[in-house]
């Protein structure tokens, strides 16, 4: 298909077609730079960014200010609005990857509210990334409500889990039956004396969703599992404040059916 030339389409081609050109015409907006400043910044040759430069000043994105060149603010107008959607892409590309796994909810959220998820996924050549980093938001909470924790529960969390527990953190974790079992074969001698513990909570429910809901102190996890199993191919976690009240929703939700677990009889 081809566009008018006086299509937006056209300048948003323009500036798409080499990388070099919204980072430039971004930098132009912070302050004044030279040309040979910026050939350095985005790593093309001088003659790369005269033709760069003029076609900026073609579309009046830019002015001279004397061997400098800065941004208009019909530049900066431009800047801006290709950053947020470079932003959008960026986080989308990352979504693709996982929105088959995550809850319908997630997808009525406002658009501009993605970018204020941190997407960790699973790589061929790094399978435990989402697990290192609930590792990291789990040693920075005082309390943990957790809506199926298998992320929680495996081996690069779980001696964080029972520290925290033994310092007084306050924890309730709602899992399958199945899970609890698995939980108490793995660390028979760790899970008597955890569950011992006045500030360590474990409830049963036999029908919980395909995505774990982790509520720590300042931010909300969404683990995606593989279906039938723990096994996590994605973490999301975020502060956004509507994700948070529709995350302990659902974790209330959950909790008002769930049941107690007489886990010391069973490691008895």
């Amino acid at each position: 298909m081809v566009h008018n030339k006086d299509s937006p389409i056209v300048d948003i081609a323009y500036l798409a077609r080499a990388e070099h050109r919204v980072p430039t015409l971004v930098a132009l907006t912070k302050r004044p730079r030279s040309r040979s400043e910026l050939c350095e910044l985005a790593g093309v040759s001088s003659s790369t960014i005269r033709r760069t430069l003029d076609e900026f000043d073609d579309r009046f994105w830019i002015r001279k200010d004397g061997y400098q060149y800065v941004a208009t603010r019909l530049g900066e107008a431009i800047a801006s609005g290709m950053e947020d959607l470079i932003e959008r892409v960026e986080t989308e590309r990352k979504l693709r990857h996982v929105w088959h796994w995550l809850p319908d909810a997630i997808s009525e959220f406002p658009v501009e509210m993605w970018s204020e998820l941190t997407i960790t996924v699973a790589e061929p050549d790094a399978p435990y990334r989402p697990v290192k980093r609930f590792e990291l938001l789990l040693r920075e909470t005082t309390t943990l409500r957790f809506l199926r924790p298998e992320v929680a529960l495996m081996d690069l969390c779980f001696d964080v889990l029972y520290q925290l527990i033994d310092e007084g953190v306050d924890m309730t974790l709602i899992d399958r039956p199945e899970c609890h079992m698995y939980f108490i074969s793995t660390y028979p001698d760790r899970s008597s004396e955890m569950i011992q513990q006045d500030n360590f909570t474990v409830l049963e429910h036999d029908d919980l969703p395909l995505y774990g809901i982790g509520l720590l102190d300042d931010s909300v996890t969404i683990s995606c599992y593989e279906k039938n199993s723990g096994t996590v191919h994605a973490l999301i976690d975020t502060d956004a404040p509507a994700v948070r009240e529709w995350a302990k929703s659902v974790y209330e939700t959950y909790r008002a059916g769930a049941r107690p677990v007489e886990l010391q009889q069973s490691v008895e």
